[in-house]
């Protein structure tokens, strides 16, 4: 099933009354070891939400904690709820309930564009060639996350998992393998979480990981983009303790403009 199909579905639930909502469930195809890829759960929860905020203001900040497993071929709800909505924000909660608890809860700031004699340009920039196809795990079976054959990973440079590398970074390039009809925040946020844990490479056998809570901020403004543009993507560890990894990660467009920061929390069970 494609994105898109997903995308849709969840649109038309959260706009449909609770007495004539077709279940939501995600397919085995989208899995991440024992639950859903949780760039797409983040993702579908982020796209309930936009449904309920005014188009003029634009995602500045997706913040999510993914607090429980989304157990695929099992239906699930999404809730949203508007916390606050100001002359120019407006801050929006959502959450992914299955069985009645909370898997997913995301916090997602929107704001609208003012006039403002404060403007700082970026300067984060990126010397990776552009790719010009995918180069990163082929679909082994119990191996390889299934979600993977809907995204397209070109890397080049850090080590892939477990192969006991001293490093701890990835740079790559990112897309969707079937491009959908249109690239909008949501597709960015399940693309945006498609890369493994940096800090797997310096493993030498399999150990499970998962992300606990999740930021990014959305950088304004930007072109627009083609459904099969490629994204760069640059992440490295900051710190890792105790079982807990601190990642952050840069993600630019095909012009190499700077669109979104983001950090994530991973535990890792080695």
């Amino acid at each position: 099933m494609h994105i898109d199909d997903l995308i849709d579905a969840t649109n038309h639930y959260i706009n449909s009354d609770e007495q004539d909502r077709a279940q939501l469930t995600i397919p085995k195809e989208w899995a991440q070891g024992r639950t859903a890829y949780g760039g797409l759960t983040g993702a579908l929860v982020y796209s309930a939400i936009r449904q309920k905020v005014s188009n003029d203001r634009v995602l500045r900040s997706f913040a999510c904690n993914f607090v429980g497993p989304v157990m695929t071929e099992t239906s699930f709800d999404i809730e949203v709820e508007i916390l606050r909505e100001g002359r120019n924000v407006t801050q929006v909660i959502g959450k992914a309930m299955q069985d009645g608890k909370v898997c997913v809860m995301v916090q997602a700031a929107f704001g609208v564009s003012r006039d403002s004699k404060i403007d700082v340009r970026n300067t984060d920039k990126h010397a990776m060639r552009a790719p010009t196809k995918a180069d990163f795990l082929p679909q082994i079976p119990k191996i390889t996350p299934k979600f993977l054959r809907h995204i397209d990973l070109a890397r080049q440079a850090g080590g892939l998992p477990f192969t006991g590398s001293k490093e701890s970074k990835i740079d790559g390039w990112m897309r969707f393998t079937k491009p959908p009809k249109e690239l909008t925040d949501a597709h960015l946020i399940a693309l945006i979480d498609g890369w493994p844990p940096t800090t797997l490479q310096m493993l030498k056998w399999p150990a499970p990981a998962s992300t606990m809570s999740w930021n990014i901020e959305f950088i304004y403004p930007h072109y627009t983009f083609s459904p099969k543009d490629w994204f760069a993507y640059q992440v490295r560890t900051r710190q890792a303790a105790d079982g807990y990894a601190q990642t952050e990660a840069n993600i630019w467009d095909t012009r190499g403009q700077l669109i979104a920061i983001s950090r994530q929390t991973i535990a890792v069970f080695d």
